[in-house]
């Protein structure tokens, strides 16, 4: 199959069950939203999918394979991850860029800010110095670097305002267009109702560690 396929989920921490149970699949293509309360799974259960966790019990694969038969970081070049808080590499956006692909040139560095609706001209400035809006779409460029078929979005704008989530959010629904030329899944983390409505094809309900529902 395409995507994730769980099954008996199960994660044990701080003296509860933070996943009980769950079994899912999720494809890769489209924008399903993990949606819950705090505490209710969601983020346990996305750094399942990219091997950050691993669970107590049952299996997580990727296309039909293990995730425990699969090379780890080979993995996570085809299901890359963006995190809550922008986390930029001291040095350039072009040398946090590079992380992502090491050979990358300045032409398809610039083309990667194009893609996100920056200035190329950002690629010589120390990426310290960029907004939080800024950064985060520097870390999605550095993501999609790697060539991934699917990203893993774990809260990536609650940290912005909301034009820069706007930006953010509009970036995603680009990249699932037909017209699009680069194709990306997402699995995208949210407890933001308005969030939720305007992005997602589909919502996966958490709660207790548990699915409650899926539409």
């Amino acid at each position: 199959m395409s995507g994730f396929e769980l099954s008996g989920i199960v994660v044990e921490g701080d003296g509860r069950r933070r996943l009980d149970g769950v079994a899912l699949e999720i494809g890769d293509s489209g924008i399903t939203v993990l949606a819950g309360a705090s505490g209710s799974g969601k983020s346990t259960l996305l750094r399942l999918l990219n091997r950050l966790d691993v669970p107590d019990e049952g299996t997580v694969s990727w296309q039909g394979t293990p995730l425990d038969d699969v090379d780890v970081l080979l993995h996570r070049r085809e299901v890359g991850m963006v995190f809550q808080t922008p986390a930029v590499a001291p040095g350039t956006v072009l040398d946090n860029l590079r992380i992502g692909a090491i050979d990358l040139d300045e032409e398809t560095g610039a083309d990667l800010c194009n893609l996100m609706s920056l200035d190329a001209d950002l690629l010589t400035r120390e990426a310290s110095t960029l907004s939080g809006g800024e950064k985060q779409r520097v870390c999605l460029a550095r993501t999609i670097a790697t060539g991934p078929e699917l990203i893993l979005a774990d809260e990536p704008t609650s940290s912005l305002d909301p034009e820069a989530t706007e930006v953010i959010e509009t970036l995603a629904k680009r990249f699932t267009s037909p017209e699009s030329p680069m194709q990306l899944g997402w699995i995208w983390v949210s407890h933001d109702s308005g969030q939720i409505e305007r992005l997602a094809d589909r919502v996966i309900r958490l709660d207790a560690g548990r699915v409650v529902e899926e539409s």
